[in-house]
């Protein structure tokens, strides 16, 4: 196959807290590449793509990064536990049970989420 990796990337202000979090919070393994460049290990990936409106919505065309755990509950309180910040419950999105984890060092968040399918990637 010609592509045989996804690279994903995040912008940060603080970009060492960010690598801090990515390291020492949700333990990625990285390749040091040279003036403090991390670059981490995400496992296997998946891709959807998503129509831009539906029935009743609409978003413009964006990108997002989502994780994905086999125990929301589980991962939520063995994250907290690490210090990590949530700005949302869990909630059933329909697709699965999600969560929105801060960043550190950036306004981001990132979807957390146990799926409600079978995930071509992972066996969860």
């Amino acid at each position: 196959m010609m592509i045989a990796a996804m690279h994903t990337l995040i912008y940060a202000d603080d970009a060492e807290a960010a690598r801090a979090f990515f390291r020492d919070v949700l333990e990625f393994p990285f390749t040091y590449s040279g003036d403090g460049w991390l670059i981490f290990k995400t496992g296997p990936s998946e891709l959807g793509v998503h129509p831009t409106s539906g029935e009743g919505w609409s978003t413009a065309e964006h990108h997002e990064i989502s994780l994905i755990c086999d125990d929301i509950e589980a991962t939520v309180e063995e994250l907290r536990a690490k210090g990590a910040e949530f700005s949302s419950g869990i909630q059933d999105k329909g697709f699965g049970l999600a969560v929105d984890l801060k960043v550190p060092g950036t306004a981001l968040t990132v979807m957390v989420y146990q799926p409600k399918y079978a995930p071509p990637a992972v066996t969860l």
